[in-house]
């Protein structure tokens, strides 16, 4: 039987709980240890990508090359144009793709790897700016770069202290940093971020406004304050909503009518004929502007446990109404 054949019964719990909770421990200390280190260097590689006309150009081999892939999209996704480059296919070709326009970010714990090192004479003399990301600032990486961002780790997470572990997390870290700090800096705002994932959940939260989805909605109802309860209930149903507003003779809304507030009359006993809207509308209803995003249209419905809202606008107009399932449709929920 070899070590692969371990069987499970001769497992050490304790070992691997330990194990665990210390790898954890190693790469916490790692990512704040890199809070030493960011000054002069990381504002120079900041401006430098804020000065480039082009893109930011990750390379990286192996593990490094993963977070360098990573580290791209993160960037492309808050506002700096980059992409990856395998530094292996560069030397095939792909180098054909950087331009003196982009700015490249090299990626090497060590700093000694070969294919990154076997390409640099080519990136020096297209006259491409390097930014090396190095745990050794004394690495021949870091020797030709014009700024050395450092990610050293003082050991990994592996209890061989030989797989990339903590440094690939301290690079994955450092990297987020530099997107953060870049993204702050361009004034990448919300509708940005929404702009760069409309297919995704964040995107239709960012972007939906309450009024988009009132043409998908049935027509609210509406009723003047003294419209006699059975008027009042035929145009309720004529909605489709079980929900009616009661505006005043400008159209402001003064008060809302459910098929619950119907249910709760019934269930009291209470006399229904001579009723008017003023006497069964609940005086303070939940409303939303019709140019809120519809996010908060959930929020507001999930805090005061109702489906509905009343849409109105800059002077409490009414506008429409707004339901659970018009969100739902919507995904916004």
């Amino acid at each position: 039987m070899n070590e692969r054949d371990t069987p499970a019964s001769a497992v050490d719990r304790e070992r691997i709980v330990s194990l665990a909770r210390e790898a954890l421990a190693i790469e916490a200390a790692a990512v704040t240890g890199l809070e030493s280190k960011i000054g002069a260097s990381f504002i120079q590689a900041v401006e430098l990508v804020l000065a480039c006309s082009g893109r930011v150009v990750v390379m990286g081999m192996g593990k490094s090359g993963h977070i360098g892939r990573k580290i791209a999209a993160t960037l492309a996704s808050t506002g700096t144009p980059a992409m990856f480059v395998h530094p292996a296919e560069a030397s095939h070709g792909d180098l054909g793709m950087v331009t003196r326009r982009d700015v490249v970010l090299a990626i090497s714990n060590s700093g000694e790897s070969d294919e990154l090192l076997a390409i640099l004479p080519v990136i020096r003399r297209i006259g491409v700016p390097l930014v090396a990301m190095s745990g050794r600032v004394d690495s021949s990486l870091a020797r030709h770069a014009d700024v050395v961002l450092d990610s050293g780790v003082s050991q990994e997470a592996c209890p061989l202290n030989l797989a990339p572990t903590a440094s690939t997390t301290a690079q994955l870290a450092l990297g987020d940093a530099l997107a953060v700090a870049l993204l702050d800096a361009r004034g990448f705002g919300k509708e940005d971020f929404a702009r760069s994932h409309p297919g995704g959940s964040l995107g239709r939260r960012l972007l939906v406004h309450v009024q988009d989805l009132l043409s998908q909605q049935a027509v609210a109802p509406q009723a003047l304050a003294d419209t006699p309860l059975p008027e009042l209930l035929k145009t309720m149903s004529r909605g489709g909503m079980g929900i009616a507003a009661v505006v005043d003779e400008q159209q402001r809304v003064v008060g809302v009518f459910t098929d619950g507030d119907l249910r709760r009359l019934i269930e009291a006993g209470a006399d229904l004929r001579g009723l008017t809207a003023r006497d069964v509308m609940g005086p303070e209803p939940r409303t939303i502007g019709a140019d809120a995003l519809a996010v908060e249209a959930a929020e507001l419905m999930e805090t005061h446990k109702v489906t509905s809202v009343l849409v109105v606008d800059g002077e409490r107009r009414f506008v429409g109404a707004l339901n659970t399932n018009a969100l739902l449709r919507a995904k916004v929920i």
